[in-house]
């Protein structure tokens, strides 16, 4: 069943019939009782297809006119539905800061509207519609469409834009900007979400697409489109969005009288009230259209009514016997039961559910879901929604969102790419300074190379197709590297070193994998309904990856051999579910499950979290640590020793001799990196015969996840919890009131504040300013200089709610995760490093409630440029999983250094984290081929002869003129990340991906170019044939034989494809053996192209 077809059921009754009349007669007021649920976003969404007249929907508020907006779209579609919000991105009246986003709806709302389209749904909420709006004629004058075959000179249309307030940039990533690269010109709109691409040939427009700002890439041709500026911050803002409204226009009011109040609330409160409207001027233009009020309570003098009987989903709380006999119940009643939901697993999950309690519960799935759920009594119809069935969080999603991914890539892109000054490393020569991409002269032809600067000024200059052996430096934060000197073998000895060091670990981590393989386990039993109904219950929808984990760790505890598997996700990312499901199969076979945690406070919340999750099941939990008093401890190990309690979580106070277990089946370990070396050897003993799950948050690389993939069972969790919500990130500077609002709304709704100072020194200033705004307010103050136990105590205390706001500096950050804090306000934001931020604002936003992050800064003027890009980004990247991005750089270091062990920060910070882990993924490979090749012989079966290489790079040096021109791409930094991006392409569909992207980007593709393209093929087809290295100068292409002289290579086939093509071609080419180095040269070779077709008749023959 669609959705569809519930409008068509529902057209066809009494009370529409009815409303249809009234919509056909001259009466001007309506009131319809009696709704409840997304009934009336079905209600309504029916009357539009039915009638094409022109809607206006003013919801209570902007959540709720979002989930309106979002239901109209799921069953209309968004051809001709529209959301208009404030063009504010808080209701903060003090710091009142605008939205791009919201300003490219509310610009594409007041479009559509001068547009007059045949009709249109338009959803919003007093605070909207309370701002004034730029003036019609205003809007018409300062905006202009173009259309495909316009004739238009292109330097009129950069002058145009420039008068429109439109800036000049390299490339465009937020609304408000333009660029010009050759015959391309990208505009960026204030009317539409996507940018465009207006590719003229001459002076003609040839073609406009829509493009995705992250990508720079096309997404879809327009035949004419409309360039609007931004009309929110001119001086002309004098008009109510009345004024573009047709006459005919219904007007739809959830509650007429709370929209009346709150509009007279704004227009008081307002700091500026000439940006809003005159509310009685409002008021009477407002009541001269025709109103339907939806909410129940009419306060019209005199208007039409008709009611519907329709009642709200009932609340089941996850309890499935209320949901079956209320089921019941409904259908003994005659009534239909729809199930409502996005994800056909779910509808497959409660379908089990039922069945594993026998139950014969007939539904019709509909797999689209509605905010919430209802039952229409008159109808006879039961529409349920999956979210609320299982008590999860619903998520409605704004057009406007993609506008903030510009300012995302713009930034990632920044912190990837090389500026002169920065520190990278050669993989042959160490690490140096890089110095910008310079044109050197080869023979009379121009080629770019890249300068590097060693120690004593030492110059080393790479060819572009080189790059791959350029890495960045990246090491901690603030550590400086030592540059190395050219010509000396001590980089080479850093790496050995590292290497052997490398291998140590690795054949460690090897050889506890070998011996578990040989070891027996306990083969767990498939999963119960109980299992079902477990996974049923979690509050949010599984993400891809979850599942995927969840599914690998139970086939690992079905089998007989011991577990271990190590779970890496960042903050927030459900691995905390996963283990609640492992501990719980083990407990359906009447094992027991033993949690250990690095610190008592993540005891006590793991303890909180799973009895949550079980206590409507047969489970007993209970926790272990020094908080714990002597007589519990003592009453504790008793129960374990009998096998009353299930699941024992707690510090290594758990691995204590006087701990004895009756029988334990599952060991799971949160963040293994955090215990000291004595609790890791136990770990190490139990590991051998017992499943054993870890957990960490840190990211691991995925480059190092195929190193690790022979060592450990490996399961990264990359995708972020879908219905979660962004974390409102505001930035503001220093403001009392702004402290003031935040801390108050989180305590109107019973929650708690994170207070970030990273200044210990001025901690007790700050408490006493808090305490003087918000007197109510209870405040604790922790700090790492603070005695262990008694941080540790204000933590629990807190957890406890005795407190309302914490002040603290950057502990929080370390694990602390409390589900009642969803509001945290960080001072100084300034000082921290993006992946800080990150982990830091991962600490709120962990339930089911909207959370908010406010980033306190002195004067944006006083910050230096790379901090406010910074914050900026922060401030864009409000998703969650985001993370995963922005905190890639440091987060990959310190996952490296936390799984490899503390001794391998230093090899990082000697050779850089790119070139450490090229380093670590050698020192791996060798050990498989080497001393664990029966281990890995079932591995590699089949692939390693198809597949064997004698060289893995060749070197080429040419005298040809291949580059991107610099009237091509115009900007040094992007030629010099295209370069780099083109020398890792590995295969000829990526290269047709990119050749593709250049086209699209940049315009038709130069000769230079072409043939660069082309040199890229060249180069494979060389190593495909074992050549080191390829030389193609004055006419002449010389390759060069690998230099071991009795390696296996010169019995090859690929080396007797070579001689066979010597022999039929003596008049070409020539053999040649100078100083020991062997070599093939062809004559007459004067493009890439001819080098690339004799090397491929070589490769067929």
């Amino acid at each position: 069943m669609e959705i569809i077809d519930l409008l068509n059921r529902l057209s066809l009754n009494n009370q529409v019939l009815a409303i249809q009349k009234w919509l056909k007669s001259d009466s001007l007021k309506l009131n319809i009782k009696g709704m409840d649920g997304s009934f009336r976003s079905l209600l309504f969404s029916c009357l539009v297809k039915m009638n094409v007249t022109h809607q206006w929907f003013i919801l209570n508020d902007s959540e709720t006119a979002a989930y309106f907006y979002h239901d109209m779209v799921q069953i209309l579609g968004d051809q001709f539905v529209y959301f208009f919000p404030s063009s504010y991105k808080s209701s903060s009246v003090y710091d009142p800061q605008h939205d791009a986003g919201n300003v490219i709806l509310r610009t594409e709302v007041l479009n559509c509207l001068d547009n007059q389209s045949d009709r249109f749904v338009i959803v919003s909420y007093p605070e909207a519609v309370a701002e004034l709006v730029v003036k019609n004629e205003v809007l018409k004058d300062n905006s202009f469409s173009i259309k495909v075959g316009d004739s238009i000179d292109t330097s009129f249309l950069i002058q145009k834009l420039t008068e429109l307030g439109f800036s000049r940039v390299d490339f465009v990533y937020e609304p408000g900007q333009f660029s010009v690269r050759g015959s391309i010109v990208d505009i960026y709109s204030f009317s539409c979400e996507d940018p465009y691409r207006v590719d003229f040939f001459g002076d003609e427009v040839d073609s406009i697409r829509t493009f995705e700002v992250e990508t720079q890439l096309s997404k879809s041709n327009q035949d004419s489109v409309y360039v609007v500026p931004n009309i929110h911050e001119s001086k002309s803002i004098s008009d109510t969005i009345l004024s573009f409204f047709p006459q005919n226009t219904i007007i739809n009011t959830f509650d007429f009288q709370y929209f009346n109040d709150t509009i007279e609330e704004i227009c008081e409160n307002a700091s500026d009230k000439s940006l809003y409207v005159d509310r009685e001027a409002f008021m009477k233009d407002l009541l001269s259209f025709r109103s339907i009020d939806f909410g129940g309570h009419c306060c019209f003098k005199s208007c039409d009514t008709i009611s519907f009987h329709v009642s709200p989903q009932p609340i089941f709380h996850k309890n499935f016997d209320l949901i079956t006999s209320d089921l019941k119940k409904q259908l003994s009643n005659g009534f239909q039961i729809c199930l409502l939901s996005d994800n056909k697993h779910q509808i497959d999950r409660l379908e089990a559910i039922f069945k594993d309690k026998n139950l014969n519960i007939p539904f019709t799935p509909i797999y689209k879901t509605l905010h919430e759920g209802f039952i229409d009594l008159d109808e006879g119809l039961c529409c349920y929604t999956d979210h609320q069935i299982f008590d999860r969080f619903h998520k409605y999603s704004l057009r406007s969102e993609r506008t903030k991914n510009g300012q995302v890539a713009l930034t990632l892109k920044e912190l990837n790419s090389f500026k002169p000054g920065d520190y990278v490393v050669h993989i042959d020569h160490g690490v140096a300074r890089f110095g910008g991409l310079i044109q050197v002269d080869v023979n009379g032809k121009k080629q770019e190379v890249i300068k590097l600067l060693y120690k004593n000024d030492d110059l080393l200059l790479v060819s572009i197709h080189s790059l791959h052996k350029i890495s960045r430096y990246k090491s901690k934060e603030g550590d400086e590297p030592t540059i190395n000197k050219l010509g000396t073998g001590a980089w080479q000895t850093i790496k050995e070193k590292t290497k052997k060091k490398v291998k140590d670990i690795a054949r460690d981590l090897i050889a506890l994998y070998a011996k578990r393989r040989e070891e027996r386990g306990y083969a767990f039993s498939p999963d119960t309904f109980l299992q079902s109904e477990l996974e049923a219950s979690f509050m949010y929808e599984d993400t891809p990856d979850q599942l995927k984990t969840t599914r690998e760790v139970k086939q690992d505890m079905e089998r007989d051999l011991p577990m271990d598997r190590l779970v890496c996700g960042d903050v927030g990312f459900g691995k905390t579910e996963i283990a609640v499901r492992a501990a719980f199969k083990a407990v359906c076979d009447n094992k027991q499950v033993a949690i250990l945690v690095p610190t008592t406070v993540l005891a006590l919340q793991h303890y909180k979290t799973f009895t949550e999750r079980l206590k409507d099941f047969p489970c007993k939990v209970d926790y272990l640590n020094r908080s714990r008093s002597a007589k519990d401890c003592k009453r504790i190990i008793q129960e374990l020793k009998e096998g009353t309690i299930n699941i024992m979580i707690g510090t290594q106070k758990v691995l204590g001799k006087e701990v004895k277990f009756k029988d334990l089946g599952l060991l799971i370990i949160d963040e293994e990196q955090k215990f000291g070396v004595s609790v890791k050897e136990k770990i190490k003993q139990m590991k051998v015969n017992i499943d054993t799950l870890t957990m960490t948050a840190t990211p691991i690389p995925r480059t190092l996840q195929f190193s690790l993939m022979g060592a450990r069972d490996l399961s990264v969790i990359n995708t972020p919890p879908a219905n979660r919500y962004p974390i409102q990130t505001e930035l503001h500077t220093f403001n009392e009131n702004v402290i003031r609002d935040a801390i108050r709304y989180e305590m109107d709704r019973n929650g708690q504040v994170f207070f970030i100072n990273n200044r210990v020194q001025n901690l007790e200033e700050i408490a006493a300013l808090i305490k003087r705004l918000v007197p109510e307010a209870r405040i604790a103050v922790g700090h790492g200089q603070m005695p262990g136990e008694k941080l540790e105590k204000i933590i629990l205390d807190f957890l406890d709610y005795d407190y309302d706001v914490l002040l603290a500096t950057t502990i929080v950050e370390s694990g602390i995760d409390i589900s009642n804090c969803n509001t945290i306000i960080i001072n100084n934001a300034q000082n921290f490093g993006l992946s800080d931020l990150h982990q830091l604002r991962g600490r709120v936003g962990r339930s089911n409630r909207r959370a908010f992050c406010y980033l306190l800064t002195p004067p944006l003027t006083m910050v230096t440029p790379e901090a406010r890009r910074r914050l900026q980004a922060i401030e864009s990247f409000s998703d969650l999983g985001s993370g995963f991005n922005i905190a890639m750089q440091d987060l990959d270091i310190r996952g490296a250094g936390n799984l490899l062990g503390a001794e391998q920060s230093g090899f990082i910070a000697d050779l850089g984290y790119e070139t450490y882990q090229k380093v670590l993924n050698e020192a791996v490979a060798e050990l498989k081929i080497d001393e664990f090749s029966d281990l890995y012989k079932e591995k590699e079966t089949g692939t390693l002869n198809s597949e064997l290489q004698y060289v893995t790079d060749c070197q080429i040096e040419t005298d040809l003129e291949l580059t991107f021109p610099s009237d091509y791409v115009e900007n040094v930094s992007e030629r010099m990340s295209l370069y780099r991006e083109l020398d890792n392409v590995k295969n000829e569909r990526e290269l047709q991906s990119f050749e593709t992207k250049m086209q699209d980007r940049f315009g038709r593709i130069p000769e230079q170019t072409e043939n660069l393209f082309m040199l890229v093929r060249l180069r494979w087809l060389a190593i495909s044939l074992g050549f080191e290295k390829l030389t193609l100068k004055q006419g002449r292409m010389t390759c060069y034989f690998i230099q071991t002289e009795d390696s296996p290579y010169f019995q090859s086939d690929a080396f007797g494809k070579i001689l066979t093509y010597f022999q039929n071609h003596l008049e070409r080419c020539k053999l040649r053996d100078v100083a020991g180095k062997r070599s093939i040269l062809f004559i007459e070779v004067s493009s890439v192209t001819e080098a690339y077709d004799i090397l491929q008749k070589i490769s067929v023959s």
